[in-house]
C-alpha cells in the first residue's frame, strides 16, 4: 500500500502555478494574432500554419515525456516544461526584433517550443495533483486544469492591456520572467517521489496500446480539440474581421471564452464530489453543438460575448475529465496515458486551426463554425460507444 503523506505548500504551488503559466503561454499566440497580422503582416495561411510546429513538438514531447516519467521521474519534466514555456515567449518577443523576413520563422520556433513544453508537462501536471490529494483525484485534476484555464482567460486581457499602452512586447517578456521563476522553483522544491507508486508496478500490466479503449480516448481528445481550437484560435479574427466588432470586444470575447471555461471547471470540480464524472462528461458535447450552431448569430457585442461564454462552459471540464476517466481505466500507466492524451489534444488544436486557414478561401467563418458542430457530435458518439463497450466487458466478466 502506498503511504500517504502531507506534501509541502511550495510543491503544490509550483505545480499549479506551472499550469497557470502553461495557460498564459498557450493563449499568447492567438492573443497576439492582431500583432502578427497587422504588424508582422502574416496571411491567414501563415497564421494557421504557426500551429503546425506546436503540434509536431507536442507529440514528440509527450512521447518522450511519457517514457522519461518512468525512467527519470516527473520532476525533470516539470522544470523543463516551465523553461520551455518561458523560451517560447522569448521567441514571440523576438519576432519584433528580427528582420521582417525572419519574423515568421521566429514565431514558428516559439510555437515549437510551446508544443515541446506542453508535451513534456503533460505527465507531471496531470500526475502530481492526484498524489497531492489522493482522496479527491478527479477534483484535483480538474482544479489544475482550472488554473490552466485561468491563464488562458487572463492572457488575452494582459496582451490587450500591453497593446493598448503601446508596449505589447511587455506581454511576452513578463511571461519569460515568470517561466524563469517557476523553472528555478521546480528544481529546488521537494516533490512527491513516484518510485514506489510507478517503478514497482509491472510495465506489462493492462497495456494501453493493446486496448481499443485507449485509442477511443485518444480519438475523442483529437476531435474535441478540433472544437476547442476552432472556438479559441479564430475568435478574435472572427469577431473583428467577419462580424466587424471592435478589436477590444474581440479580445474580450476570447477572455470570456476562457473565463467561462474556468468557471465551468470550478463548478464541475465541486460537482464531481457528488455527481459521477461520466455523467458530466457525456453532457458537455451537447452544449458544444449548441454553441457552434448559434455562433453565426454573434453579430453584436452582447451576442458575441454570450456565445463564446457558452462555448467556454461547454468545453470547460471535458478534457480534464477525459484524462481522469482514461487514468481510471489504466491506473498503472497514468503518466504515459496523460502524456499521450496531451499529444492527442495538441494534434487536434493544431490541425483544426491549420485546416480553417485554407478553408476560408471556400467558406465563411460563419459557415465553418456551423459545420464544426460535427466535432462534438462525433465525440459524443465515440463516448457513448466507449461507455457501452465498458458495460459489455463488465457483463462478460460477470
Amino acid at each position: 500500500m502506498i503511504k500517504q503523506t502531507a506534501h509541502p505548500i511550495p510543491a503544490i504551488l509550483t505545480v499549479y502555478l506551472t499550469a497557470f503559466l502553461q495557460g498564459l503561454t498557450m493563449v499568447s499566440f492567438p492573443a497576439s494574432s492582431a500583432v502578427m497580422r497587422n504588424t508582422l503582416g502574416f496571411t491567414d495561411a501563415q497564421y494557421g500554419a504557426i500551429y503546425l510546429p506546436q503540434v509536431a513538438l507536442a507529440v514528440i514531447g509527450a512521447v518522450i515525456g511519457g517514457n522519461m516519467a518512468r525512467r527519470l521521474g516527473l520532476k525533470p519534466l516539470l522544470w523543463l516544461a516551465a523553461a520551455g514555456n518561458g523560451l517560447s515567449q522569448l521567441a514571440l518577443a523576438a519576432s519584433l526584433w528580427v528582420m521582417p523576413a525572419m519574423a515568421f520563422p521566429t514565431v514558428l520556433v516559439g510555437t515549437a517550443l510551446l508544443g515541446w513544453s506542453f508535451g513534456l508537462g503533460g505527465a507531471p501536471l496531470n500526475s502530481y495533483p492526484p498524489r497531492f490529494f489522493p482522496r479527491r483525484k478527479p477534483a484535483a485534476v480538474v482544479a489544475l486544469h482550472t488554473l490552466l484555464g485561468t491563464g488562458l482567460m487572463v492572457g488575452p486581457l494582459l496582451a490587450d492591456a500591453f497593446n493598448q499602452a503601446g508596449r505589447w512586447i511587455g506581454f511576452p517578456l513578463s511571461l519569460v520572467g515568470l517561466g524563469a521563476v517557476l523553472t528555478l522553483a521546480a528544481i529546488v522544491v521537494r516533490l512527491p517521489s513516484e518510485g514506489d507508486e510507478v517503478a514497482d508496478r509491472p510495465v506489462a500490466a493492462n497495456p494501453p496500446l493493446t486496448s481499443s479503449a485507449f485509442w477511443i480516448f485518444a480519438a475523442i481528445a483529437v476531435i474535441y480539440a478540433f472544437a476547442e481550437g476552432t472556438f479559441s484560435n479564430w475568435a478574435v479574427i472572427y469577431l473583428h474581421e467577419s462580424k466587424e466588432l471592435s478589436a477590444a470586444v474581440a479580445a474580450l470575447a476570447l477572455s470570456v471564452f476562457w473565463g467561462a471555461l474556468v468557471v465551468g471547471r470550478l463548478l464541475i470540480a465541486l460537482l464531481v464530489v457528488r455527481v459521477p464524472p461520466l455523467n458530466i462528461w457525456l453532457l458537455l458535447p451537447g452544449l458544444m453543438v449548441t454553441a457552434f450552431l448559434l455562433m453565426p448569430e454573434a453579430s453584436t457585442p452582447a451576442l458575441g460575448l454570450g456565445l463564446f461564454g457558452l462555448a467556454g462552459l461547454a468545453c470547460s471540464a471535458f478534457f480534464p475529465l477525459t484524462i481522469t476517466l482514461a487514468s481510471e481505466r489504466f491506473p498503472d500507466h497514468v503518466a504515459w496515458v496523460s502524456s499521450m492524451l496531451i499529444a492527442a489534444l495538441m494534434v487536434g488544436v493544431g490541425l483544426g486551426s491549420f485546416v480553417i486557414g485554407p478553408l476560408r478561401e471556400w467558406m465563411s467563418l460563419e459557415q465553418l463554425y456551423r459545420l464544426s458542430a460535427i466535432y462534438p457530435i462525433t465525440v459524443l458518439g465515440l463516448a457513448l460507444w466507449l461507455v457501452g463497450f465498458k458495460r459489455r466487458l463488465a457483463r462478460v466478466g460477470a
